[in-house]
């Protein structure tokens, strides 16, 4: 069917007609993106001017206006209708009655309307009073009536807007910022809004609308494209889902990309990310130049009093060569010439993020316009400039995405493009991979005075993450990578050398700490190993620290920095020559002592819960303390089923396991007997924490046999059934051969659930192996779990044995 004959089909069968002919439209596969959403808009146009003309028969002074996006011409599949029913004030029981027949068919065939009736001084003093209803009325487009009419509201409305900006523009941006802050930035968001987040359809909207005040315009280059991108997807999200809804949730993402034509959910995501960052970068601009207008229109009447009505000259204060300060922002001097000057927007960027200026628009295209390739190896200015750049903090952040909307980072670095808007689908990061080594840098420029070679430091957090673009391991790929980065940039061999080894070995200090063993010599000497140098660990070790803080809240606490920091000075030990063949158990304290004695005397568990907390910090040096959830210390006399005893009374009691450490503690001289420690940090799922008295109970039951966890933690499943969300991968377990001699090392990575501890310890107790020791970790929603095993007679289990217990263990965790 072709177009006009779905208009008139319209037309010509009245709202059924209209349903039929606009169902038609949406399901059709030779029209999408704007002409669809224009083609949408037109038919609801006729549509709607057939029942305006049907009930407005011999009525004067009176027309239907479009507003918002409906009066841009651009519908989604499920976008409100928004309307005005706008009048000259005369027969109002005519135009109510009017009113009522155009209304009541839209909402007889279950479409959104925002409506309203009004007359144009009504609707002037309400765009007054409230500013959405004066950026929807900036985008009125008429319909049907007196067109005359609706021209002079259009008139009169930008005429209000022009004259009002310098008072509303800055309440605008505040209400902007408002928004941003509850719906966050939607360039990383892995469920994005796509209208309301920073940097969506709502922000590209006022963007037009600061243009339409002629104070100041949005830098045009991307915009057009980053919008319909948007849209695009919504339409595709309207279709799919078959909902008004503007939230990106994980579960639709696949069918919308399919919808789309793209590869997959991370394709979509990224160029979602990538409209998000034009508009973004457009919406920091604009709202600087508005703010740089405004002061300047405060600041001119009195200088031209000072200077006798001559025209001020702007100052401009050196920064470094070729770049100066001017209102505010760091521009280029007026003897730069970026094209004989390779190393220019590394200087400027360098400058603006020492001074915590932004970059001017003008200049950073001017760059990229012109600026020559810099030559390989780069100079040491370039070099020393990226460092500097690197070292300077948060300013380094807004600095660095000025040069990325200009295609200069890639530029310098033509692996940038792999990770850049690339999605982390892990509930544990909060930013895109580029963001997120971006911010590594930021928070290794605060630990530059720990190491002696800063520069390093600040390069590896930059890229070490550098290989998540490639498929396989990224810390592999990265390493690859970085060898032929780190030579372009002008690093000497050595140097590459160390850059390497802390991008392959990036996770490696975290990753051992609160998985393996301490006190097993293999642990410490297999880093010793990697790590190869006392320089290289004292880097790793900050490295380590300034990618976790970038990582978000669930990767870093004080309990991790100090796993990180004994294991530091321990292989620090080793790289020194200390020999580790006979380890000295670490010694328990008072209280450990105190339960363990207790616990043998009384032939039964003992226990003590105490809450834990976050010290302050720099960053939060008063106010309370954040919770890190309880302490749990237990002491049991060494049994069989001591681990999935206490994980399944845990898991009976809604207590989320954060971390857990199971090891056995040496007695004092004259105590015989032998015992387990526990060291639990818990938090309740929700409500408070149980009594000790009521955890002790249930654990003595557990442990005798008369408590059936299994039973009780499958009613508790049967009775409140999983909610639907996103697909975790399926669990794995693998056996680590050369990570102990004393034991066998068996990791397992699943999604952490209530019970999974509880499954894990009794699978093994049922593959009738010895713990020697625990190493339980939960990183958002993944669990990290490593336990050491032996043999009935404490030894390592053979290599075929240790297979067949991993395999069964993960039958076990997929049923």
């Amino acid at each position: 069917m072709s177009s006009t004959d779905v208009h008139n089909e319209a037309e010509d069968s009245g709202p059924s007609g209209y349903a039929a002919a606009r169902l038609r439209l949406l399901t059709e596969g030779a029209r999408s993106g704007p002409p669809r959403r224009a083609a949408l808009a037109e038919l609801t146009d006729d549509w709607l001017t057939g029942l305006f003309a049907a009930g407005a028969e011999g009525m004067r002074g009176v027309s239907l206006v479009a507003v918002g996006g409906y009066g841009r011409g651009e519908l989604s599949p499920r976008s409100d209708l928004d309307l005005l029913l706008l009048h000259d004030g005369g027969d109002s029981k005519a135009v109510a009655a009017l009113a009522d027949r155009i209304w009541y068919p839209v909402w007889d065939l279950g479409l959104a309307l925002d409506h309203s009736v009004r007359t144009p001084a009504e609707a002037r003093k309400t765009a007054g009073e409230d500013l959405k209803v004066q950026l929807g009325l900036l985008d009125a487009r008429h319909i049907a009536g007196d067109l005359g009419l609706t021209a002079a509201l259009r008139t009169s409305v930008l005429a209000d807007w022009r004259n009002q900006a310098p008072k509303r523009l800055p309440e605008l941006q505040e209400l902007s910022a408002e928004r941003a802050e509850r719906q966050g930035e939607l360039q990383y968001l892995l469920e994005p809004d796509l209208k309301e987040a920073r940097g969506g359809l709502r922000d590209a909207t006022i963007l037009r609308a600061v243009a339409a005040s002629w104070l100041a315009d949005a830098p045009r280059e991307g915009l057009a494209d980053a919008r319909r991108r948007l849209l695009d997807v919504r339409d595709a999200l309207h279709l799919t889902t078959g909902r008004a809804t503007d939230r990106l949730a994980l579960q639709e993402q696949d069918q919308v990309a399919a919808d789309l034509g793209l590869l997959d959910a991370d394709t979509l995501l990224r160029q979602v990310y990538e409209a998000a960052r034009v508009i973004s970068y457009a919406s920091d601009v604009t709202w600087r130049e508005v703010g740089r207008v405004l002061r300047s229109r405060a600041v001119r009447p009195r200088l031209r009093a000072m200077l006798g009505g001559g025209k001020p000259t702007a100052e401009r204060s050196p920064l470094a060569e070729g770049v100066v300060e001017q209102d505010g922002e760091v521009v280029l001097a007026r003897a730069a010439r970026p094209e004989r000057d390779p190393v220019l927007p590394l200087r400027a960027a360098a400058a603006a993020a020492q001074a915590g200026l932004p970059l001017s628009l003008h200049a950073v295209r001017r760059m990229a316009a012109t600026v020559r390739p810099l030559p390989t190896p780069w100079p040491a200015e370039a070099r020393e400039q990226l460092v500097t750049l690197l070292g300077s903090g948060r300013p380094t952040v807004d600095v660095w995405e000025a040069l990325e909307a200009e295609g200069l980072i890639t530029r310098f670095l033509p692996d940038w493009e792999r990770v850049r808007c690339r999605p982390q689908r892990n509930a544990v990061h909060i930013w895109t991979v580029d963001r997120h080594l971006i911010e590594t840098a930021v928070r290794a420029s605060e630990f530059t005075r720990r190491v002696h070679r800063p520069d390093l430091l600040l390069v590896a957090a930059l890229l070490h993450d550098i290989g998540k673009g490639w498929p396989g391991d990224h810390s592999v790929a990265g390493e690859i990578i970085v060898k032929d980065v780190a030579a372009r940039i002008g690093f000497d061999r050595d140097d590459v050398t160390v850059l390497s080894t802390l991008v392959r070995h990036h996770l490696l200090l975290v990753e051992t700490a609160t998985r393996r063993d301490l006190e097993d010599p293999a642990t410490v000497r297999s880093v010793a190993e990697a790590v190869g140098s006392q320089g290289t660990l004292e880097l790793l070790h900050a490295l380590t620290e300034a990618d976790a803080l970038a990582t978000g809240p669930a990767a870093w606490s004080s309990w991790r920095g100090s796993l990180v920091a004994d294991l530091v000075k321990r292989v620090a030990a080793v790289l020194a020559g200390d020999d580790l063949d006979e380890p000295e158990a670490a010694a328990p304290t008072a209280e450990q002592e105190r339960l363990a004695i207790e616990a043998v005397a009384t032939g039964s568990p003992v226990l003590a819960l105490r809450a834990q907390t976050e010290p302050p910090t720099e960053e939060q040096p008063s106010g309370d303390p954040e919770p890190l959830g309880v302490e749990l210390l237990i002491a049991v006399p060494d049994q069989p089923g001591v681990l999935p005893a206490v994980a399944g009374v845990l898991a009976m009691h809604r207590l989320t396991v954060r971390t857990a450490e199971l090891s056995a503690l040496d007695l004092p001289d004259g105590v015989d007997g032998s015992v387990l420690l526990l060291n639990w940090r818990v938090a309740a799922e929700y409500g408070s924490l149980p009594q000790a008295t009521r955890l002790r109970a249930d654990l003595v039951r557990a442990l005798d046999g008369s408590l059936d966890i299994a039973g009780r933690l499958a009613e508790r499943d049967a009775a409140y059934p999983r909610r639907r969300g996103v697909v975790a991968p399926p669990p794995r377990v693998s056996v680590h051969p050369a990570a102990s001699r004393l034991a066998t090392v068996i990791e397992v990575r699943a999604q952490d659930a209530p019970g999974l501890l509880f499954r894990i310890g009794r699978a093994l107790e049922d593959a009738g192996v010895r713990m020697r020791s625990a190493h339980v970790s939960t990183l958002g929603a993944n669990a990290v779990d490593a336990f050491y095993v032996t043999g009935p007679e404490g030894a390592p289990l053979p290599g075929e044995e240790a297979a067949s217990v991993a395999r069964k263990l993960e039958e076990t965790l997929r049923a």
